[in-house]
């Protein structure tokens, strides 16, 4: 059991839209991630989503609308909506994300951006 510094992980890694693991609570994974642009459009079919904004403002687009998520706030998205994170203004975001272990990266959506792997941080 150790404390865990968020600003100095986001400063471990530069890559955007790859999320890297900080911890595992039960079979949930917390991962944190740089933003930037438009990400893909995807869903989770059996897997809740929820985004906390460390920095800056993310957009979340849904079919019927756009969330804008700013600093200190979080949106869960639920499982089967489908949902495409963006930033705008070339702005880099950082997240900490709450998704089960199993929770695939874009969904059944396969993407030059997809992730396999989150590297451990």
């Amino acid at each position: 059991m150790k404390t865990v510094n968020l600003k100095n992980k986001h400063a471990e890694f530069e890559k955007t839209w790859h999320p890297h693991q900080i911890g595992i609570v039960d079979n949930m994974q917390v991962l944190l991630a740089k933003l930037q642009g438009e990400f893909v459009w995807h869903a989770h079919e059996n897997e809740d989503e929820l985004f906390q904004i460390l920095k800056g403002t993310l957009y979340m687009q849904f079919r019927d609308r756009t969330e804008i998520v700013k600093e200190g706030e979080i949106i869960i998205v639920p499982k089967g909506v489908e949902h495409c994170p963006m930033t705008k203004n070339n702005e880099i975001v950082e997240v900490m994300l709450f998704e089960q272990l199993n929770t695939s990266h874009t969904g059944e959506t396969k993407h030059e951006l997809t992730q396999t792997n989150y590297p451990k941080i």
